[in-house]
């Protein structure tokens, strides 16, 4: 009885389910025949069954990826994206080059003994910051180094650092047969067989090149306050005595092929402030005598290298070196100079390198001044420095200290007769008060 009682309750459940639709159907059909009959008024027809829309076959998109909304982002500018690469890229492979290039040991060729046979001749005041640090780090190196002294005082600065292979070389500019005597002297030397120790094979001397600093230190100050006899010591000392030197030592680079290296400051020469009108006259004759002789002596193969420095600390006894500062806002700044082993790794370059640069620019601001004194107006560079037309003397009744009053302030320190001595005194090139490194000698 259970089970037929079942059968019978889904039989009519069924049956009337059947009913249901079939009587919808019926619906459907009057509805659809009075809907579209044209005898009834349009206000008695019925409204039209409304059918549900068929069944999409395509199924909803799922929501785009962080890879396919990059990319749809790369599609639409084009342009940003690739100059963001481009950046990136470049700089990844500058600083990768400059990693490697800066890690790399620099060390000058020897003999197949082992003995030193690179020689360079180094041209600069023995006693000059610059020129002690190049003397030590290109002895350090491996190279046989002699250094220009043209009087007594000089010879003693070179044999007081006890090195054997640091060799004063008697070149007194000034007499220009002695200085021609002293290139043969050396151009002997070079073509005579040497002998490292007792019963070693004799090996030959290679002339590696001529690196010559001139003094840094200039007098500054306004112009109608610089004596003469200044103007023509400054004039004669770092630009005719390098033109000389030059001169004298030519004749055995060219045999040699040698390579020539010139070292000036970068910064007062590229900005050319007020009241450095010295340093800007001697950097800028220096800058033109290089640039034509880099041009004379191509045909021959002998490359020229100006290396311009910017902000170079020097070590142990050295004053923070040439140190134009119009950089620093403030007196007793935190800002320091490139540690000096930027300067010994672009001068090594430039005497081993198969294919040198012409201008190579080291230590801090040497290349954002440059780039400041070629490319911004000179008003601009004039309201950087504090400079106001017209108005007497920079800064002149306001509170704030220019870069060129802090200039003068250590000119006044400094004193009139600091000047007219032609002494450093332990302070820098355009008077300002030096800052002096720690340490025992100059950076490997």
């Amino acid at each position: 009885l259970g089970s037929i009682s079942k059968d019978v309750r889904n039989f009519t459940a069924d049956f009337a389910d059947a009913t249901d639709r079939h009587i919808d159907a019926v619906a459907d059909s009057i509805r659809d025949v009075l809907a579209s009959a044209s005898w009834l008024p349009p206000s008695a027809r019925p409204a039209p069954p409304s059918r549900p829309a068929p069944p999409s076959i395509f199924t909803p998109a799922p929501p785009p990826t962080m890879l396919r909304r990059a990319a749809a982002w790369l599609s639409r500018n084009r342009a940003i994206a690739a100059a963001v690469i481009a950046f990136f890229s470049t700089g990844g492979i500058l600083l990768y080059r400059q990693k490697k290039a800066y890690g790399r040991k620099r060390r000058a060729r020897r003999a197949a003994n082992g003995a030193r046979k690179e020689v360079v001749v180094l041209v600069g005041p023995p006693a000059a910051p610059a020129t002690r640090s190049l003397m030590l780090d290109l002895e350090r190196r491996g190279f046989i180094v002699f250094v220009a002294v043209g009087s007594a005082e000089d010879e003693a600065a070179v044999q007081r650092e006890r090195r054997v292979d640091i060799r004063p070389l008697p070149l007194d500019v000034s007499d220009a047969e002695g200085a021609a005597r002293a290139a043969e002297r050396l151009v002997a030397l070079l073509l005579q067989p040497q002998t490292a120790f007792q019963g070693a094979a004799p090996h030959a001397l290679a002339f590696a090149g001529v690196v010559l600093v001139p003094d840094a230190a200039f007098p500054a100050g306004p112009t109608d306050a610089i004596a003469p006899a200044l103007w023509a010591d400054a004039l004669n000392a770092k630009v005719l005595g390098t033109v000389a030197a030059v001169q004298a030592l030519l004749p055995a680079v060219a045999r040699f092929g040698a390579r020539v290296v010139l070292v000036t400051p970068g910064i007062v020469a590229a900005l050319r402030p007020p009241r450095h009108g010295v340093e800007s006259a001697v950097v800028g004759a220096l800058d033109g005598f290089v640039a034509s002789l880099r041009k004379e002596l191509a045909p021959r193969g002998v490359p020229v290298t100006q290396v311009r420095m910017g902000n170079v600390d020097f070590p142990a006894g050295n004053v923070a070196h040439h140190a134009p500062r119009p950089q620093l806002p403030l007196a007793g700044s935190s800002v320091r100079g490139s540690a000096t082993r930027e300067l010994h790794n672009a001068v090594f370059d430039a005497l081993t390198a198969k294919r040198p640069p012409g201008v190579v620019r080291v230590g801090r601001g040497s290349v954002a001044y440059d780039l400041v004194g070629k490319w911004v107006p000179e008003g601009v560079v004039g309201w950087m420095l504090g400079v106001r037309m017209g108005k007497g003397r920079q800064g002149e009744g306001s509170g704030a200290r220019s870069p060129v009053g802090l200039i003068e302030e250590a000119e006044v320190a400094r004193g009139a007769s600091a000047d007219e001595g032609g002494s450093d005194n332990g302070l820098g090139s355009t008077g300002f008060w030096e800052k002096v490194e720690g340490g025992n000698g100059p950076e490997a």
